[in-house]
Order: structure tokens, then C-alpha cells, then sequence
């Protein structure tokens, strides 16, 4: 080996020597910087041996987002339209409750809503008050809605004055019921009884020795009416409405009397616009008065046919008929026209009508008018005839309104006399023949649920009488107004007016006279206390004046009365 071999070798030990050094001083610094692990064991998967490939892509584009354009809205003038559009509608009026209908409105089978369920209401009302007096009223209802319904109502009221036998009392029980036959029939059934008694305290002088017993006056009536009516026109376009009623009333001097009623309507449709009508009624009664050694027996029947022709349109409606009658076997023709006329363009309607009826008087229809009658020496059907125009509408979504002119002619009207003896009851006389100019008119105004108000006038002037002097018993003029209204949700207030002229009397001189005005005002209010409870207070005669409505009967003065009412279902 020559010395430049050797020369060689030597830088090559020292190269090699200094490259350990330093790798073994680089180690030992990263074992210092680095935290000591776990050593981890990693499989490192085959990679791709291939080249890898690169592609260089130059462009001279460079992207960027445009500005976004607004949108500037300017106001345009509307070019100006005078022509005018015709728009036809018609806003529902507001009422809940029509009082008076410019139309009348025929009533329509209604199939029943199978989502809506049927609640049956029950109530009790007991009340007390002044004069001694007792009020109790329940109602109870019963029925599923669809096939039937039951109402069950009883009342009961006392009161006793501050004159001697001035005592009365009431009860009451009332049962009706509609029941639904398949899909085409309704029957409705109707019972009742009540009782009345009283006391014939208006005698003069006041110093006659009367006992009580010999003052009473007790009358029991019970009665029933059923009937039956097709809720739709047949194949035939034919509906009737059947009906049936008997009454009896009797009081404690064994005076009683019986009322039978059959009627037999049916009405034929010629299409929308003629209809022919029919009826037959049949009104039997009996009354048996009490005399000193037997009784009388006193009838008084009525029949009648009522066939007429109808054409009915929206805006025309007319009536011509007829009415054969047979009273107590005495025969009358009686007209029965009647025509309405409707504006198109407003709730306005005209009525005019030239009509003949009866008035049916019976031993019950007499108490009911006047409760202090005497024995009964006959029995008479009023005959009236009547000549009529009038006007009935709405003004607006409130205001109802009617008016009637007549002029009537009356056969056989009952006037009421004091007996000349002590004058407690009234003798019954049947007017052969009087004429008479009546004025009527009707004010409605309701507010939805809120507020109501409805009143009457009727002016009666009786002229022509053949036999009696003065209508007797008969009052002139007669008003009447009711208002309510909801001044809260829990409180509801109601106020009634009676207002009336004084009749004509004839004392026991003969002499005849008549009663002065009258003006009745009645308050009442109820309150609700809980949901089911409330309180209520009813105030009557609040001028407290004891005006007579028949002669030498004063009224009770101011009375008032007040209890609570529980619902429950």
C-alpha cells in the first residue's frame, strides 16, 4: 500500500467517525425534547410504487361575485274610475230573537246533527216575599232530542192582602211531549191541571157579615190536546196537521163545563206558487150552572169550513177564501181574503183584508177573562168581521215595526156588570150588535243577546151598541212595553209597564161611571252567584197604587219578591 492509499484511508475513518458523533449527539437531544411513550407498532400498508402524477393547470381567470342590483319602487297615481260597480249583498241582521217577521216563515224539517249531543236542563225556583207571599216554580226536561222530547213544568203561588178575604192561591202542573214517528210524522201531546182558588172580597158595603166559605171561589181545569202533523209534503204535495183537545173545569159550587175541539187542516200545493187550503173544526161545548133546585144545562157548539185558494211569490202573498159557519145551528158566510205585498227593496210589506172569525166563549174562556162572574144564564159565540189594512217591516239591523187600522163588527161581544146586589160578582150580557174602530201598533228593538225592547198599543173605540149603554168591562186602550238587558255576563236586569183606560161600570143606582188610568211598573233582576245558582228579585206596583181593574177589586199595593234559582243537568 503506497502512502497516498494510506492517506485516503485516514480521511475516511475521520469522516466516518465524526458522522457517529454527531448522529448520537442528535438522538440524545430529541430523547430530551420528546415525552417518553409507549412504543406503538405500526403496519405500514403497502404503498403505491407508481410515480406520482402532477398537473399544472394556468389560467389567466380570476373569479369574483358581481354587485346585486336594487330594485327602486316608485309610486304610481290609480287612474281614477267613476264608473260604479254593482255589488249586491246583504248583511245578516244582528237580531237573535225576530219578534215580528216581515215575512212569515214556514217551518222545515231539519235533519239533526248526530255530532251535536243532547243535554236535558232541570231547574228549581223558590222565591218569598211580601203580602205573605210563596213562590215555587220547577222545570225538568227529559228526552234524547231526535226521537223525543219531554217538558215538565209545576208553579206555585200564595198571597195574602190587607183586606179582609183578600187571599189567593195557584198551582199548577204542565206536561208536554213531541215524539218523532219514523222520518215523516211528529206528534205532540200536551196535559195540564191546575187549581185556583180565591175569595169574592170586592162586596160593598164592607160591613156584611161574610164568613170566608161563603166567599170561596175554587176552580179546577184539566185537560189534554194531542195532535199529529207530516214534517214534510207527501208524493201528493199534501200536509194536514190533525188535532184533538178536551177540557174540563169545575169549581166548589158544582158549577163545570166541558170543551171538545177536532181539527181537521189540510193543504194541496200546485207547484211553488198555488196551494189549495181546507180545514174543518168542530168546537162542542157544555156548561152546567147550579140553580136553587137543579142545574141548567147550557151548550153552545160551533162548526165551520174554511177552503181557499193561496198564491204565494217573495214578494205577493194572497188569501181568498171562505168560511161556512154553523153557530148553535144559526148558518153564516164569512169572507177570508187577505193579500201582502212585499217592496223588493225594502223590509217593508203592506197588508190589507177583508176577514170573518168567532170568537168561541165557554164557561173556562169567561173565568179566564174575568175570575169574578156569577152564574152563567147563557152561553153565546162572539161573531166578528173585520175590515183591515196595515204595514209591518224592519228598519235596519234592529228596529221592527207593525201597524194595523180596523174597522169591526161584533155580534154577540160579553159585557161584564156588578150585580145590583152587593156587586161581588159580575153578571154576564151577551151585546146583540156593536161596531167598533180598533188601532194597533207593535215596536221592537233588539241588540243580539244584549238588549231587547218590545211594545203594543192597541186604541178600541166601541161605538153603535144596540142594547147596553156603555161596553162594559171592555178597556179602551191598552199598552204594554217589556225591556231587558244583559248589563253584565252574571247580571240581567227586566223591567214591564202596563199601562191602560179605565173601563166603564154601572153602579147600583144604575148610574153609569169609569174607572180611572192605570200605570203598572214591574223591575225584576238575577244574578248569578255560583254556575248553577243565582238569585233573583222581582218588584211589582212599584208606584203602589191600588187601581181596579174590575170594579170594587182593588189590587195588591207594592210587592215585592225575591229567592234563588238552582240549574242543574
Amino acid at each position: 500500500m503506497n502512502s497516498k492509499a494510506f492517506t485516503c484511508m485516514q480521511y475516511a475513518q475521520k469522516a466516518l467517525l465524526f458522522l457517529c458523533v454527531f448522529s448520537f449527539a442528535s438522538i440524545a437531544q430529541a430523547q430530551k425534547k420528546q415525552p417518553k411513550t409507549k412504543p406503538v407498532t405500526v403496519i405500514k400498508a403497502a404503498g403505491d410504487t407508481s410515480a406520482p402524477k402532477t398537473v399544472t393547470i394556468t389560467s389567466a381567470f380570476k373569479p369574483f361575485l358581481k354587485n346585486a342590483a336594487k330594485v327602486n319602487f316608485s309610486a304610481a297615481t290609480p287612474v281614477i274610475d267613476s264608473s260604479r260597480i254593482p255589488v249586491n249583498y246583504q248583511v245578516p241582521s244582528q237580531n237573535l230573537f225576530f219578534s215580528y217577521q216581515p215575512v212569515a216563515i214556514k217551518p222545515l224539517a231539519l235533519a239533526v246533527d248526530s255530532g251535536y249531543e243532547w243535554t236535558n236542563h232541570q231547574y228549581i225556583k223558590l222565591g218569598a216575599g211580601n203580602f205573605s207571599s210563596y213562590y215555587a216554580e220547577a222545570g225538568f226536561s227529559f228526552g234524547d232530542g231526535k226521537h223525543s222530547i219531554t217538558n215538565i213544568k209545576g208553579n206555585f203561588l200564595t198571597t195574602t192582602g190587607h183586606l179582609f178575604a183578600q187571599q189567593a192561591n195557584k198551582w199548577g202542573l204542565d206536561v208536554l211531549s213531541i215524539f218523532n214517528s219514523g222520518t215523516d210524522h211528529e206528534w205532540t201531546t200536551h196535559a195540564f191541571y191546575n187549581t185556583q182558588t180565591q175569595y169574592l172580597y170586592g162586596f160593598q158595603p164592607a160591613t156584611i157579615p161574610y164568613t170566608k166559605d161563603d166567599l170561596l171561589r175554587q176552580y179546577n181545569t184539566v185537560g189534554f190536546d194531542i195532535g199529529m202533523r207530516n214534517k214534510m209534503a207527501n208524493a201528493f204535495g199534501i200536509t194536514y196537521h190533525p188535532q184533538f183537545s178536551f177540557v174540563r173545569i169545575a169549581n166548589n159550587l158544582e158549577a163545570n163545563g166541558y170543551d171538545v175541539v177536532l181539527k181537521l187542516p189540510v193543504n194541496k200545493s200546485f207547484g211553488k206558487i198555488y196551494a189549495f187550503d181546507l180545514g174543518l173544526t168542530a168546537d162542542m161545548s157544555t156548561a152546567s150552572v147550579p140553580v136553587i133546585s137543579n142545574s141548567v144545562e147550557l151548550r153552545n157548539n160551533l162548526y165551520y169550513l174554511n177552503p181557499s185558494i193561496q198564491f204565494n211569490t217573495p214578494n205577493v202573498k194572497v188569501n181568498a177564501g171562505i168560511q161556512p159557519s154553523w153557530d148553535n145551528k144559526s148558518f153564516s158566510m164569512l169572507p177570508n181574503f187577505t193579500a201582502e205585498a212585499k217592496l223588493s227593496d225594502a223590509s217593508l210589506m203592506f197588508q190589507a183584508g177583508w176577514v170573518g172569525y168567532f170568537q168561541k166563549n165557554t164557561f173556562r174562556s169567561l173565568v179566564a177573562f174575568n175570575p169574578w162572574i156569577g152564574s152563567l144564564a147563557s152561553l153565546k159565540n162572539t161573531r166578528i168581521r173585520e175590515q183591515y189594512v196595515g204595514v209591518q217591516g224592519a228598519a235596519g239591523d234592529h228596529l221592527t215595526f207593525a201597524g194595523r187600522f180596523s174597522l169591526l163588527n161584533l155580534n154577540d161581544q160579553p159585557l161584564f156588570v156588578n150585580d145590583p146586589g152587593d156587586g161581588k160578582t159580575f153578571i154576564v150580557a151577551f151585546e146583540p150588535e156593536m161596531k167598533a174602530i180598533r188601532v194597533h201598533g207593535e215596536l221592537g228593538y233588539t241588540v243580539q243577546e244584549k238588549f231587547s225592547f218590545l211594545a203594543a198599543a192597541t186604541y178600541t173605540s166601541y161605538n153603535s151598541l144596540s142594547v147596553n149603554a156603555k161596553p162594559w168591562g171592555l178597556l179602551p186602550l191598552e199598552a204594554t212595553g217589556t225591556a231587558k238587558y244583559k248589563l253584565l255576563k252574571d247580571l240581567q236586569l227586566k223591567a214591564d209597564v202596563f199601562l191602560w183606560d179605565g173601563a166603564a161600570y154601572q153602579d147600583k143606582s144604575l148610574q153609569s161611571f169609569k174607572s180611572g188610568a192605570v200605570a203598572d211598573l214591574n223591575f225584576g233582576a238575577e244574578f248569578t252567584v255560583i254556575p248553577r245558582l243565582n238569585l233573583w228579585l222581582q218588584m211589582n206596583n212599584l208606584l203602589n197604587s191600588n187601581y181596579q181593574r174590575w170594579n170594587q177589586y182593588p189590587v195588591l199595593g207594592f210587592n215585592v219578591l225575591g229567592g234563588v234559582v238552582y240549574s242543574f243537568k
